[in-house]
């Protein structure tokens, strides 16, 4: 049985009156590539967030490496964080900084290595991503695809057991989002590490995944392998994978579901 690296248990999530993750249940294995799915206001980018130890939980727990996020005091969290790597889905990079210096922050804010060792380690992840030889530009002077594997080198500094990813391909042409993918495979093969990715990008998510798990209206709904997902007769889980015109999710816009799955965009 493979080891488990993270495991959620019922974890709830409510804003106001509304339950934005009901229950969930899901094991994350070590040195796997799993897959978030889920529409808008699906949950998933709440259950990421959760994961990271950003947005407390209202019910259930968390576990990583089997310690509890919900048991960890704020100096706990804060190592926890040290211990993971977080691609955001804008790259947040600071536009003032060069790209050496964005990946080295995280080095200089978190141990006390000598600058000369920091200025190797940061040339060892720009080349793992195929920025080394930009390493003096500013955010500005990169495109949109190399600041996505900038915010991946920095997510990589202090070498992290486990990377979240969100929305890795938002944002990207289809070229560029599939050399993200190919980072993102690249990397877990020689790192060893174990990938979270939220997305609703179906292309991508079937390249990268070894499991993918989908969300809707903070309910979990299914988990498989691509091919198993792709074989499922749920009616919900067909309409979001070959993204079909009639289903589930399209009858809850005539019957005016839908409306508010809108207001919960970017749950």
């Amino acid at each position: 049985m493979p080891d488990i690296a993270i495991k959620v248990s019922k974890a709830t999530k409510i804003f106001g009156s509304r339950t934005v993750l009901d229950a969930i249940d899901l094991d994350i294995y070590r040195g796997e590539t799993l897959v978030i799915l889920g529409g808008s206001g699906s949950g998933k980018s709440t259950l990421l967030r959760m994961m990271i130890g950003s947005v407390p939980i209202d019910g259930g727990d968390i576990l990583v490496h089997g310690k509890s996020l919900c048991d960890m005091s704020r100096t706990d969290l804060n190592e926890y964080r040290k211990s993971i790597g977080v691609l955001f889905q804008s790259g947040a990079l600071y536009n003032s900084m060069t790209i050496a210096d964005n990946v080295a922050l995280p080095l200089r804010e978190h141990t006390d290595l000598p600058e000369e060792t920091i200025e190797l380690m940061v040339k060892i992840k720009l080349e793992l991503v195929g920025l080394r030889e930009h390493a003096t530009k500013l955010p500005s002077e990169i495109s949109g695809g190399m600041k996505k594997r900038a915010g991946l080198a920095r997510a990589l500094a202090l070498d992290p057991s486990i990377l979240f990813y969100d929305e890795p391909s938002a944002g990207l042409d289809p070229v560029t989002s599939a050399e993200i993918d190919e980072l993102i495979i690249k990397l877990n093969k020689l790192l060893g590490v174990t990938s979270v990715v939220v997305t609703h990008e179906m292309d991508s998510a079937f390249r990268i995944a070894d499991r993918m798990v989908l969300l809707d209206r903070g309910k979990f709904v299914a988990s498989g392998t691509p091919e198993q997902m792709k074989k499922s007769t749920d009616p919900l889980v067909r309409q979001f994978v070959y993204g079909l015109i009639d289903g589930p999710l399209t009858e809850r816009k005539r019957t005016g579901a839908y409306e508010s799955d809108l207001l919960m965009d970017n749950i």
